[in-house]
């Protein structure tokens, strides 16, 4: 039996306590070597408006939050880049309101103070505004002193006061919706359901910071009427197409969040304000996903009284949308045009005037001549055609051609129709009738004529005098067969020509309004502060050169396009209307903008040529045979081939091949030249793109001289 030895256990038990005894000094001197927090510092000068909480101090800011009307408070952390930065937009705005607004600043950063223990914020700075015993409402918006004072106002006075009819209408006719609630003052200082729809205000405020929905009060019965509202308490959704509404008492109990919530599920949005905040999100994404949308970038001044561009473009969209011609948007429009107008009996009540569509056949003439190319069927019997756009069926004798007195869009819709339909008209052709009368399919224009006749070596004569525009080499005039009346035509456009030219033209607003309606290509309309977001205009295609900040594009995802107006037109009414005509015909005459780098940052002399969008065809379609190599920066598999493509350079003559490569992430090219994958490396012959009935009295290799018709066949590559 084995014998116990109680020195052993005793020794275990000595160990153990030592190296206890060994980890817990340890410990203890790791802890005293921790060096402590410093205490911190005022953010704010002590001069400022801006009462300052440097150390967290969360229930003094309560105290004086419960004995203020309306407070702000500011949680910043001092290490913050962003609150740094907006510290001196939050002085600003409380300098502008310091009189009526208490302004706080608390460091919920310093992990002693009652904010770091309360409160846990996922980023900085944040703001919070308390109107009496309502709040948090939190704001989201630009940290830009005038934007956060205007919306502290807005907090402050929720309400618009209405007591006049001109105020009514300046109310309704803004792009934004706009809820009214009519209340009798006479009986009581405070009717009932006042507070509950003043309460609503805020929950606005509060769910939708942009406070894109604006409430209104009446106290008058007479302007109570113009809106339908007859009983103390009423609330009326204004909507300019839609059917205005007035909230529901008896079926929706009549509380401050359920009329937050009615108001904003039946809002009708005219124009929308869209403010990135600069990070990654979806927000453009979900836009740009709806349809085709117009961007407007203008300098806002949230602060300013009055926005005349605002107004124009309010009265575009308004034009743009009023399909049925509804009599409340026209008092609308011209109120928004200052034209004194009947006062209209009821703007709720009244239901919409349906009015008579435009007829499609006018009396005046519209015609316009045009050079038939040599390739073109017809003109193998015939070599010029008139067009007119409104004239009569058929039959019609055809007027002398003059200056156009219809728009140069009507006359491009015209000639693209006429194009696609050639081999229908062809068919129809006889010596007899020459004249041919066709319907632009979808389109918001109507009927043309077109007549084509030969033109003798006389009348031939004032095409060569005029300028280059109306010159073609491929064109061969035969002895008069029925000679069309022509005058001298001293500024005839050539269509041809002229085609994505953004001329002046007159636009009849009659043609305008209601387009939305008349085009399946509905534009949806953005506004975008220049002064915070000029980034995005100068991606989209604007100078960043501008002095003056306004920019309009319009952006389709689903056509993967995107066209400018262009930047030496000022954004006006008259301008935006043309813009977005173009853009709605169904031949848009507008050419697609090409972003492309700066071909000038790239050297004149290297072994492998880089092509940018400026210079794609001069360097891949015009000189000579071109291997080009599409690629990507953020392409990993495309760096794979440099070593193939410059022994491939060094190996092929230059004289007569060029090894290229282009930058699709930073230029765009026309359809028929784009790839859907990367890398992807494309062969491009010599007179690949040059009519073959041509091809035999030209070089071997492409001259860019040479007034050669480019006939752009190249397919997409097909998916592998």
């Amino acid at each position: 039996m084995a014998r116990r030895r109680p020195e052993l256990l005793c020794g275990a038990v000595a160990l153990g306590c030592a190296l206890l005894f060994t980890l817990k000094f340890t410990c203890s001197r790791a802890k005293d070597v921790i060096i402590p927090a410093k205490p911190p510092v005022s953010f704010f000068s002590s001069r400022s408006p801006v009462l300052d909480l440097f150390q967290g101090q969360l229930d003094y800011a309560e105290v004086v939050r419960r004995h203020s009307e309306v407070v702000l408070l500011f949680f910043y952390a001092p290490w913050c880049g962003q609150s740094i930065a907006a510290r001196a937009e939050v002085e600003q705005a409380a300098s502008q309101l310091s009189d009526q607004v208490l302004f706080v600043a608390i460091n919920c950063w310093w992990n002693q103070g009652k904010c770091r223990k309360q409160k846990h914020f996922f980023y900085f700075p944040v703001i919070y505004l308390y109107h009496r015993s309502f709040g948090p409402i939190e704001y989201k918006g630009p940290m830009s002193a005038v934007y956060i004072e205007k919306f502290v106002r807005r907090v402050m006075k929720p309400l618009l006061y209405i007591p006049s009819q001109s105020e009514l209408l300046d109310f309704l006719s803004n792009y934004e919706p706009g809820v009214l609630g009519y209340f009798e003052f006479s009986g009581s200082p405070q009717p009932p359901g006042y507070l509950t729809f003043f309460t609503s205000a805020l929950h606005s405020l509060k769910k939708d910071y942009l406070g894109t929905v604006r409430f209104g009060v009446i106290t008058n019965k007479h302007l109570a009427k113009l809106v339908s509202l007859v009983h103390s308490g009423s609330v009326y959704l204004h909507r300019h197409f839609n059917t205005s509404l007035v909230f529901p008492r008896e079926v929706i109990n009549y509380t401050a969040e359920n009329i937050c919530k009615w108001a904003l599920e039946n809002q009708e949005t005219l124009l929308r304000w869209l403010r990135p905040h600069g990070g990654k999100s979806l927000l453009l994404n979900n836009e740009l996903k709806k349809g085709p949308a117009l961007f407007l970038f203008i300098p806002f001044n949230p602060l300013a009284e009055s926005h005349p561009l605002i107004d124009e473009i309010t009265e575009v969209a308004l034009e743009y949308n009023n399909c049925h011609g509804d009599q409340v948007v026209e008092r609308l429009l011209q109120h928004l045009r200052r034209v004194d107008a009947p006062v209209v009996k009821s703007l709720a009540s009244e239901p919409p005037v349906q009015l008579l569509d435009p007829p499609l056949i006018t009396a005046s003439p519209c015609c316009n001549t045009v050079v038939l190319p040599q390739w073109h069927s017809i003109s193998r019997t015939h070599n010029v055609c008139e067009l007119c756009v409104n004239q009569t069926a058929v039959g019609i004798r055809l007027s002398s051609v003059s200056v156009p007195q219809c728009s140069f869009l009507e006359m491009a819709a015209a000639l693209d129709s006429f194009y696609l339909k050639e081999q229908a008209f062809y068919h129809v052709v006889s010596d007899s009738m020459e004249c041919s009368n066709f319907l632009s399919s979808y389109s918001p224009f109507s009927y043309y004529t077109a007549c084509c006749r030969t033109m003798n070596r006389g009348v031939a004569g004032f095409i060569d005098s005029e300028p280059d525009v109306f010159k073609s080499p491929n064109i061969a005039f035969s002895s008069l067969e029925k000679e069309c009346e022509v005058d001298t035509p001293s500024s005839v456009p050539h269509i041809e020509e002229n085609r994505h030219v953004f001329p002046e033209v007159d636009m009849n607003s009659t043609n305008f309004t209601g387009l939305s309606c008349r085009t399946n290509k509905t534009l949806n309309l953005y506004l975008l502060d220049s002064n915070l977001f000029w980034l995005y205009a100068e991606r989209l295609g604007a100078p960043s050169t501008a002095q003056v900040k306004e920019f309009a594009a319009i952006v389709d995802v689903k056509e993967e396009s995107h066209y400018i107006l262009d930047p030496k037109q000022a954004l006006m009414k008259f301008t935006l209307e043309s813009f977005i005509q173009n853009f709605s015909v169904l031949y848009s005459p507008l050419k697609r903008h090409l972003i492309g780098s700066d071909s000038a940052q790239f050297p004149s002399q290297h072994l492998i040529t880089e092509v940018t969008t400026d210079t794609f065809w001069e360097i891949v379609l015009q000189k000579q045979d071109v291997l080009l190599l599409y690629y990507a920066q953020w392409c990993g598999f495309c760096p794979s081939l440099n070593h193939v493509f410059i022994q491939l350079a060094r190996l092929l003559p230059t004289d007569t091949f060029t090894v290229a490569r282009i930058d699709v992430s930073q230029n765009d090219l026309p359809w028929e030249f784009m790839v859907d994958r990367l890398p992807t490396v494309l062969f491009f012959p010599c007179n690949r793109y040059i009519n073959w009935s041509l091809s035999s009295s030209l070089p071997k290799v492409c001259a860019a001289d040479q007034p050669l018709l480019v006939v752009p066949h190249l397919q997409r590559p097909e998916r592998t």
